[in-house]
């Protein structure tokens, strides 16, 4: 895991400046978004994603742990963030009117995809090692896709 330091490093970072963005998102538009009902879920989601990134990367930073740990972390952190995801992508599909309800439905294809590939990976990491590694750069790619689509509608669809 050693070699994967400085991706990680760089994970944590990039991840928290993001979740400093949805902060400033949220606190510029609050009126606008506490009066849409999916919306506060929505940017609750986004932070929790990010915070997903930014606790697996962290994890996956601390030195000498075994595969079998970081397959674990990474497991439980994945089926956790899942079930508020789901629940979070259900609402916001059903509040979708028929205009934006195809958009909800891509943000929550990749939602989804991205709470899956961070499932596996964790398995993966706890049945066959450090290869699992690699399951988790998809996840994070579609997790940060889905934040900066959610920071994008708080900070700029929502002002249109």
């Amino acid at each position: 895991m050693e070699a994967w330091g400085n991706f990680f490093i760089a994970q944590v970072g990039a991840s928290a400046a993001l979740t400093g963005l949805i902060f400033v998102s949220v606190s510029i538009s609050l009126p606008k978004i506490l009066a849409l009902p999916h919306l506060p879920d929505r940017a609750f989601q986004a932070v929790v994603v990010l915070l997903e990134i930014l606790v697996i990367s962290s994890l996956m930073l601390v030195p000498g742990q075994s595969d079998r740990a970081a397959g674990i972390e990474v497991l439980a952190i994945a089926v956790a963030v899942w079930i508020m995801v789901i629940t979070f992508d259900i609402r916001s599909l059903r509040a979708a009117g028929t205009t934006y309800r195809q958009r909800a439905a891509f943000r929550m294809l990749l939602s989804q995809l991205a709470a899956l590939l961070y499932a596996v990976a964790g398995g993966v990491i706890l049945a066959e090692g450090g290869i699992g590694l690699y399951l988790l750069v998809p996840a994070i790619i579609c997790a940060y896709v889905v934040a900066l689509l959610d920071a994008w509608v708080l900070l700029v669809e929502i002002n249109r």
